[in-house]
């Protein structure tokens, strides 16, 4: 039988280490070097069309990890991508108790929680590989230095309100303005302990105003979700008038459909989320994962990401969508998966008392 999984227990590696990755992440374990970057190949595409498909782990919305595939499979006939997307807490969890059993099913994975990167390089999981596109074109903070994983989507964890019930004169500009009374039994927001996105976002938010502004907006008569996806889609049926937290993409994606939704980026700064992406030793499909892995960091895959999906880029050959707020131009608070990995499970349990979920 298997225990509960926690990021401390969750596989059976005892190393010390993690990504070097944007968001204050210092590797402790000293590989010899990022291998060189693999260039996407006829033998690559030979080799993965001989194992004819390639399985996804992602907490990435799962219309956008549809088009992902779709993509990929359009651009290499004869490989399919089999996606199995939910909450990044149960990705983390399902791939912990896969590998405690020795069952190796995910070639690729994609996690809006950073710190789970931290704890699959500590137990000697995941596969050295640097795409071309990575190696070429993306910032040293957003690649790991010992090539495990890298930034494949930026996400922000936002406030946001129905137009239909809210005037963009009452809507609330920052996190103070969600303790007002005139909000209590009017929000929504998703769990730290379903979503990745929530997860880091309300580490952020612990950390930078304190634990008394959660237990002031616990008071409120939150609407209590799972998933960061949730939020946008309540609000935009109009059954809350506030979302406290969820992710921008969807209120991207609403409001260009035409929905009642408007964006806030809230004056003490927004939560920033990081996504990786990373291929597994153990991976059972190893040609079609690197080429998979290959065609997310493409121009082509994080341009699609970012127009179809709403995420923000690191690929300096992506256009962001006309409208949208530029990402240089938003305030944001600091990412630190370091962080969140060392005091997750304590803000889950403290969460989980505070809004009696």
């Amino acid at each position: 039988m298997i225990g509960r999984i926690t990021r401390r227990n969750v596989l059976l590696g005892s190393g010390a280490a993690a990504l070097g990755l944007s968001s204050g992440l210092s590797s402790t374990r000293v590989l010899a070097s990022a291998p060189p970057a693999t260039a996407v190949t006829p033998a690559l595409i030979e080799a993965a069309k001989k194992e004819g498909k390639v399985v996804y782990y992602t907490s990435v919305d799962l219309p956008l990890a549809e088009k992902i595939a779709k993509a990929f499979e359009a651009r290499y006939p004869g490989v399919a991508v089999r996606v199995e997307r939910t909450g990044a807490e149960r990705v983390f969890q399902r791939i912990g108790q896969e590998y405690q059993s020795r069952i190796y099913a995910v070639d690729v994975v994609n996690s809006s929680d950073a710190a789970h990167f931290i704890v699959w390089e500590r137990d000697g999981i995941l596969a050295p590989f640097v795409p071309e596109d990575v190696a070429k074109f993306y910032p040293a903070e957003h690649k790991d230095k010992d090539g495990l994983a890298a930034s494949f989507r930026i996400g922000l964890s936002i406030i946001a309100y129905n137009t239909n019930l809210v005037k963009a004169e009452d809507a609330p500009k920052s996190f103070a303005d969600l303790l007002d009374p005139k909000w209590s039994g009017k929000m929504v927001k998703a769990h730290p302990g379903y979503s990745g996105t929530i997860m880091t976002a309300t580490f952020q938010l612990q950390r930078d105003l304190g634990w008394g502004w959660l237990e002031k907006l616990a008071q409120q008569k939150i609407m209590q979700l799972q998933s960061a996806s949730d939020p946008p889609k309540k609000l935009a049926l109009g059954e809350r008038a506030v979302q406290a937290d969820g992710n921008e993409y969807n209120i991207f994606q609403i409001k260009e459909g035409g929905g009642p939704v408007e964006p806030v980026y809230a004056a003490e700064g927004t939560p920033l989320v990081v996504g990786p992406n990373a291929v597994f030793k153990n991976a059972p499909n190893p040609n079609a994962a690197r080429l998979f892995q290959c065609f997310c960091f493409s121009a082509e895959c994080q341009q699609l990401i970012s127009d179809v999906g709403g995420q923000r880029s690191v690929h300096p050959q992506v256009k962001e969508k006309a409208g949208r707020k530029p990402f240089k131009d938003i305030k944001t608070m600091k990412e630190d998966p370091v962080g969140v990995e060392k005091t997750a499970e304590q803000i889950k349990a403290r969460y989980s008392r505070l809004f009696r979920v």
